[in-house]
C-alpha cells in the first residue's frame, strides 16, 4: 500500500486520485488558519515555488480539530489562504485528521510514521500538554497531534517523514531537497 491508493476531495469535492501525483516528492500537511503555525504557509509557498518544477508538491488539507483554528469553509480557507500568503499548491477539502471521522489517508500516515514528540523546550512543552488534552476525546484515533504536521513522501508513493509543527522549516526544506 502506498499514498497512490487513496482517494481525496478537492474544494470543489470532486474526487482525486492520490495517484496523480504518482512519481512526485509530496508534502502532505494539516493546516488552519488561525493556529500560531499558520505562519508556515510562508516558507511552504516559497519551497513550493522552489521545487515545483523539479517534481514536488504540497497537498494541503485544512482541518478544524484542533481548538477550532479553522472554522471557515473551503473557499473562504482557501481565499485567505491565497490572500494572505499568495498560496499556489493543491489546497483540498478540509478534513477531520482524528477519531472515527478521521480521514483514511491521514490515519494512514500517521500509522506510518507515528508522533514520537515536539521536542525539547518550554513552548514544546505547553504544546504536548494542550494538544493531549485536545486529543483526549479520540483516543487510540488520536493520530495527528497538531495543525501542521507534515508527512514526507517519496516518489513511490512511501512515507520517509513525519514532521511535527515544531521542526524548523530549514529542516523540512533540507529533507525535501535531500529527497529530490
Amino acid at each position: 500500500m502506498s499514498v497512490y491508493d487513496f482517494t481525496v476531495k478537492d474544494r470543489q469535492g470532486n474526487e482525486v486520485s492520490l495517484s496523480d501525483y504518482s512519481g512526485k516528492v509530496l508534502l502532505i500537511v494539516n493546516t488552519a488558519t488561525g493556529c500560531g503555525f499558520t505562519p508556515h504557509y510562508d516558507p511552504l509557498e516559497a519551497m513550493y515555488k522552489e521545487f515545483k518544477d523539479k517534481g514536488f508538491e504540497i497537498l494541503d488539507f485544512p482541518c478544524n480539530q484542533f481548538a477550532d483554528q479553522a472554522p471557515g469553509d473551503d473557499e473562504e480557507i482557501h481565499a485567505f489562504c491565497k490572500m494572505k500568503f499568495g498560496t499556489e499548491f493543491p489546497q483540498f477539502s478540509k478534513i477531520d485528521v482524528n477519531g472515527e471521522t478521521a480521514s483514511p489517508l491521514f490515519a494512514y500516515l500517521a500509522t506510518q510514521k507515528p508522533f514520537e514528540g515536539f521536542g525539547k523546550g518550554l513552548k514544546n512543552a505547553f504544546l504536548n500538554k494542550f494538544s493531549a488534552l485536545n486529543n483526549k476525546k479520540y483516543g487510540d484515533k488520536a493520530y495527528i497531534k497538531w495543525n501542521f504536521t507534515k508527512f514526507l513522501i517519496d516518489r513511490k508513493g512511501e512515507v520517509v517523514a513525519r514532521f511535527e509543527p515544531t521542526v524548523a522549516m530549514d529542516d523540512v526544506k533540507k529533507a525535501v531537497e535531500d529527497i529530490l
